[in-house]
């Protein structure tokens, strides 16, 4: 089977769009890992996520900072743990406020108020001195900073925080994390797990009876953080994320319901939301769910420690509010890159997150987007495979356009609407991929087009015509077909005697000089050269480049064509060549024009009786004496020249009289004396084919003794003479019949 380079270029085009579409899918589909696309999704998603934050403040969440100025009055961190049970005391005793969340882990007991010193000399070499250890009974209990902070805990609304990590460490015996929020059960291998962690003492711990982990184990690769687990498992059983486990202490909610998507007929599920209470946390199948940004660092009110330390904050500032201890301070190294801002502090990560939980705005990529991303892709994929071949650019632009338009407006609906993170680069992406494909084949396909018809035609037609047609959008072909067009003949006269005067070489170099002399006039003129027959020149126009001006161009080549031939007779003349004189004949028509021939060889030409006629027509030069002869047709087409009418005729091999004319020049640079001389011309044929032989033989004498050179006033008077004395028959009807080409 031949494969054609047409089947071979549209086998091509469907190979790349597929293999597009299905890298698309794939990814999308998280079969396939494609770093630019993620990356391009992060923009996307950072640019939607500022376009759309409220930018507004949540005085529900206040920030207890140890910043630079708490850490300059209250000593380094860390502060003693009297001094943390004396934050606590007066955040809920004179502030009141309903809950308390630290955002950072005491792992270490605190020995600064000297205990331990004074415990060791207890046990040793004043283990005897009754007076040291009745002062030192005395003195543990104001100096046990820890279980001082931890009475301070214990019976109120507070939330620890603490961390994981996925290696795997020992942990010290008197550390424990807080009770697991369930078993992993389902769950287990399919959320972020840790290996260890780094819990708070037991006793603080159980004072405080909830915590929730503070550590973010999902931060994209570029280190942003965008999204966060709220759930992590660790030794089969499932802990909660510190701002979860704050608004489920907020709410009084101890238990809670996970919602999954069974998987087919398998065991395995996929997780959906986290119902707490009467609102259902959508999350992604890691219990990931998108950090609900409200803006810029200071969404929320900050206050400094060392100011409720000193009793100088306003206690409408803080009265019934949830107050979460955290830093600013970068020596403390809690500062985090954020799409809102490079440097943001950690703890306001977690206030943005119970912020959005307490307004049930939170937003997620949920387990089953992944199917509505790949039927997005593959709907997008195949529409634009079929249509956009069928499509001019303009067509396949404004599909494009309109296709990214749709996908934009779809995606802000899901994420202003529904809450949802769909993907947006990814299909604009593979619309854009696709878009390049498709021009870049039909720039290839185009260029191949224009290749292919410069060579198909540059032999033929003018290089203005060949650019005209490559820059063209209609498609030309050498195929066979019927249009109206216009043919010219030019024929030299008698150049068989003058061939026979001159050497082969001599004969060759006029026949070049000739043949290129008339050639550049019509290729100026923008016509086809259909052939050399010799010293003859067969041309049309209208082909292959529509041309509805052919008969007008045609015409302005043949008068062009006079004044070349009389500068090429300077030039033989020079040779001492012989002068020349050539006939044209311009017919318009119906004619077939296409590549025609045999397997051998194929011309670009045309045929038909138009054709014939044309040919017939320069041979009537010659008896008419004139140097151009145009049909009725063309005369038609060309109005605003000036003709001589010359007959009407029944040229050999037809059966239909045409008239005749002889075309001089523009009407508007005719002369007076001339326009005279036509309408004498034209009265005196009209008597002529009244066979009234008197006057009219009188008007043709008048018209050859004031143009003597006119030969065709003198061919009247001779035909007249001969009707004398050879009557016509008496159904004669003015046409002239030739007998001979």
């Amino acid at each position: 089977m031949r494969i054609t380079y047409t089947t071979l270029f549209k086998f091509s085009r469907r190979l790349v769009n597929t293999a597009l579409i299905l890298c698309f899918l794939a990814y999308a589909a998280q079969w396939l890992d494609i770093s630019l696309i993620e990356r391009l999704e992060h923009i996307a998603y950072d640019l939607r996520l500022r376009a759309t934050i409220p930018n507004s403040v949540d005085s529900r969440i206040v920030i207890i900072d140890i910043d630079e100025k708490s850490i300059s009055q209250e000593g380094r961190w860390p502060w003693s743990r009297n001094k943390l049970a004396q934050l606590t005391d007066k955040l809920f005793d004179d502030y009141r406020i309903d809950l308390l969340a630290f955002d950072v882990v005491f792992s270490e007991p605190d020995n600064s108020s000297g205990i331990e010193a004074l415990k060791q000399l207890a046990e040793g070499e004043l283990a005897g001195n009754q007076a040291y250890q009745h002062a030192f009974a005395g003195l543990s209990q104001k100096l046990a900073y820890d279980d001082i902070f931890a009475a301070s805990l214990k019976n109120r609304p507070v939330v620890l925080g603490y961390f994981t990590q996925h290696k795997q460490e020992s942990i010290g015996h008197d550390n424990k994390p807080p009770p697991p929020l369930a078993t992993a059960g389902e769950f287990a291998g399919l959320l972020p797990s840790a290996g260890s962690f780094g819990a708070n003492l037991r006793a603080l711990q159980e004072a405080a009876g909830i915590g929730g982990f503070f550590n973010n184990p999902m931060v994209d690769r570029d280190g942003i953080y965008r999204r966060l687990p709220l759930l992590i498992e660790y030794q089969s059983s499932l802990y909660d994320a510190l701002s979860l486990a704050i608004y489920r202490r907020y709410r009084a909610i101890r238990e809670v319901e996970f919602l999954t998507d069974q998987l087919g007929d398998q065991d395995l599920a996929s997780l959906e939301g986290i119902r707490v209470g009467d609102y259902t946390i959508p999350t992604d199948q890691h219990s990931a769910i998108l950090v609900p940004y409200r803006g810029r660092q200071g969404s929320f009110p900050y206050v400094s420690a060392t100011d409720v330390l000193q009793g100088q904050v306003d206690r409408a500032a803080l009265a019934g509010k949830i107050a979460i201890v955290g830093t600013t301070s970068a020596g403390l190294m809690d500062l985090r890159s954020t799409p809102v801002q490079n440097v943001y502090p950690g703890v306001e990560i977690h206030a943005n997150i119970v912020s959005a939980l307490l307004d049930q705005s939170i937003k997620s990529k949920p387990a089953y987007l992944i199917g509505f991303e790949v039927l997005e892709l593959l709907v997008l994929g195949l529409i634009c495979t079929f249509f956009w071949p069928r499509l001019s650019f303009s067509g396949s632009f404004m599909l494009y356009f309109g296709f990214s338009l749709l996908v934009i407006a779809v995606n802000f609906a899901l994420w202003t609407k529904l809450h949802i993170d769909s993907a947006l680069f990814t299909p604009l992406l593979l619309l854009s991929s696709l878009f390049v494909a498709q021009v870049s084949f039909a720039y290839f396909l185009e260029t191949r087009r224009k290749t292919q018809l410069g060579k198909s035609f540059s032999q033929y037609v003018p290089p203005e015509l060949v650019d005209q047609m490559v820059q063209s959008e209609d498609d030309f072909s050498l195929a066979g077909e019927s249009r109206e067009m216009t043919v010219l003949f030019t024929d030299v006269r008698g150049f068989t005697s003058i061939s026979e005067g001159l050497e082969p070489q001599a004969l060759s170099e006029l026949m070049n000089l000739i043949l290129t002399a008339i050639t550049k006039v019509i290729h100026r003129h923008q016509g086809t050269i259909d052939k050399y027959m010799g010293d003859a020149v067969m041309a049309f126009w209208g082909a292959p480049l529509h041309d509805p001006r052919h008969g007008e161009h045609a015409l302005e080549a043949a008068l062009a064509i006079l004044p070349a031939i009389t500068e090429l007779n300077q030039q033989l003349k020079a040779k001492d060549w012989p002068e020349i004189a050539i006939g044209i004949g311009i017919n318009t028509g119906k004619m077939s024009v296409g590549n025609m021939g045999s397997s051998f060889r194929m011309a670009y030409t045309v045929l038909g009786d138009a054709v014939n006629l044309g040919s017939r027509l320069e041979g009537l030069t010659k008896e008419y004496g004139a140097l151009i002869i145009v049909s009725d047709a063309t005369r038609e087409q060309a109005p605003q020249f000036l003709y001589r009418e010359l007959d009407i005729v029944r040229v050999k091999g037809k059966r239909e009289p045409i008239t005749i004319y002889e075309p001089l020049c523009l009407t508007d640079a005719a002369d007076a004396a001339l326009i005279e001389q036509l309408q004498l011309n034209r009265r005196a044929l009209t008597v002529y084919r009244q066979a009234d032989w008197e006057t009219a033989a009188e008007l043709f004498a008048q018209l050859h003794r004031s143009n003597p050179s006119v030969w065709l006033y003198r061919l009247y008077l001779e035909r007249i003479e001969h009707y004398r004395e050879t009557p016509p028959p008496i159904d004669w009807d003015g046409v002239y019949t030739h007998t001979s080409k």
